[in-house]
């Protein structure tokens, strides 16, 4: 298993900041690692999403597994069959005062090519997880 958990704190209410978080239609304009998803946020829908990180453009596929306005939006994908490469990205949203949140933002990798040296180097995603979460602060809370 490999694990990235990072998180932000952002100076907007939840609402705004799960507004920024779901329309992928803008995700191009702001996010420097998820660059596109086509697909709604709801719970069973599927998304395409594009991401690039170190450099490389990837494309896959993810189904959502949880979708709760203002609190969570999770989903989960795979390489090629289940058991090879599994991942379940998610978002929390946790109210930390008045009009201020706690995004965090994480991905848990399970499956028999996580222990790949090579391609575990291709899953570290931190520094990318880290420069979205700065990018949807800034675009939340200009908002």
């Amino acid at each position: 298993m490999h694990t990235i958990h990072t998180h932000v704190d952002i100076d907007a209410p939840a609402h705004r900041v799960w507004q920024v978080l779901t329309d992928f239609g803008a995700y191009g304009q702001w996010n420097p690692f998820i660059v596109s998803i086509t697909g709604t946020p709801e719970v069973d829908s599927v998304l395409e999403n594009v991401i690039v990180n170190h450099g490389a453009t990837m494309r896959f596929r993810a189904r959502v597994r949880a979708a709760v306005p203002g609190r969570e939006l999770r989903w989960s994908g795979r390489l090629w069959v289940r058991g090879l490469l599994d991942g379940e990205h998610s978002f929390t949203i946790e109210e930390t005062g008045p009009g201020s949140v706690r995004l965090t933002q994480a991905e848990t990798f399970t499956g028999a090519l996580v222990a790949v040296p090579l391609l575990r180097r291709k899953l570290d995603a931190h520094d990318a997880f880290v420069a979205m979460n700065t990018a949807l602060k800034q675009r939340a809370e200009q908002q």
